[in-house]
């Protein structure tokens, strides 16, 4: 267990002696170019994740890809359902790398992913600390395919902020690639829609029709067989709710003191109200499962919002070490109870390095 307090304690400790990041663009956004700091972040997140070994519970069945990927060519991916894997899967194979240089490969695109979104947040160190014990610990080591597709929606979630539909829409189509249900996330770009509506609703709107028909019509009915029809149960799946319920209101109750442009706090205020109404909507249905998946893209409303409460309940651009210590101290809780206690963590202890 050791290396996993670790990993969260280095972040950890570096946002309780840091100052928020006030300076922004002439825009009035944050600059993201990472620096060599957080370059070095990007390499060590990428071989803490990818370099793991045999650690995550779907473990072995990612080797069936590995498997199959033997005997297949890039020019077979258009008869594939989440081709990018795939694509992953024969690159790693032809160059003799391995379930590691999956994992690697996607730890990168991942990585990237959350680095980006944390460098958008004015206490980066803080954000990224908050991602270690769920995100980076559970998600990214655990559930390799979404989690590729979180990294890549993640950047999405920061051009959206911008407002640029766009690109948020070829970010989020990108991650689809990796695990379909990202597709999901793009109606969420017309409801943050401004200006220059009618053109950029049929954008999004044609951009999720042909994410829908190329990546999600042929297996729907399959999806929801599994994830409804069966009442499949997942276990854990009213504490990760409840894990982006929490942030949805406080974001409801302090969201109007955040620093945030309109457009990126019209963006955050819609994902609050849908971590809500899914935290409400486990109990009277037969949905856990959905919901839980579901519920991983929702994760980054964690970083946002406990990225910025220090600022928001405390003195404005002042360090207020004692709400981060408490922040700290709330996700050190989780890591612990979820090390501890959680029904699948026997599969990430211990953590391991190896290659395969």
């Amino acid at each position: 267990m050791l290396p996993y307090w670790i990993f969260f304690s280095v972040p950890a400790m570096v946002a309780l002696s840091s100052s928020p990041k006030m300076r922004l663009r002439a825009d009035g956004l944050r600059p993201l170019r990472p620096n060599v700091t957080w370059m070095l972040v990007i390499v060590a997140l990428t071989f803490v994740v990818g370099f793991r070994y045999e650690v995550g519970g779907d473990w072995e069945n990612y080797f069936r890809y590995l498997l199959a990927a033997q005997s297949l060519n890039f020019a077979d991916l258009i008869t594939k359902d989440d081709p990018g894997y795939w694509a992953l899967n024969i690159l790693s194979t032809h160059l003799g790398l391995g379930i590691t240089g999956v994992n690697t490969f996607g730890a990168f695109l991942f990585t990237i992913g959350l680095v980006l979104f944390c460098r958008s947040m004015p206490r980066p160190w803080l954000a990224l600390a908050c991602a270690m014990p769920y995100l980076v610990t559970v998600v990214a080591m655990g559930y390799t395919r979404q989690a590729i597709a979180l990294g890549l929606v993640m950047i999405g979630l920061v051009m959206l902020g911008h407002q640029r539909f766009v690109a948020f829409a070829l970010w989020v189509l990108a991650g689809a690639l990796f695990h379909r249900s990202a597709v999901v996330l793009l109606p969420i770009a017309g409801l943050t829609i401004s200006k220059n509506r009618f053109l950029t609703l049929s954008l999004v709107t044609a951009a999720t029709a042909v994410g829908y028909v190329v990546l999600l019509a042929d297996s729907a009915s399959r999806l929801i067989q599994t994830y409804v029809d069966q009442n499949i149960e997942s276990a854990g799946a009213f504490i990760r709710l409840a894990m982006n319920a929490v942030p949805a209101a406080v974001f409801l109750l302090y969201g109007k003191r955040f620093a945030l442009s309109p457009h990126e706090r019209k963006l955050w205020l819609i994902l609050s109200l849908i971590a809500l109404c899914m935290f409400l909507a486990f109990f009277p249905t037969n949905l856990s499962t959905a919901l839980d998946r579901m519920a991983l893209y929702i994760i980054p409303l964690q970083l946002v919002v406990f990225a910025h409460l220090p600022d928001a309940i405390g003195v404005f651009g002042r360090r207020n070490q004692a709400i981060v210590a408490l922040i700290l101290a709330y996700y050190a809780a989780i890591l612990f109870v979820w090390l501890n206690f959680a029904t699948h963590s026997r599969y990430w202890v211990p953590y391991q390095i190896g290659t395969g």
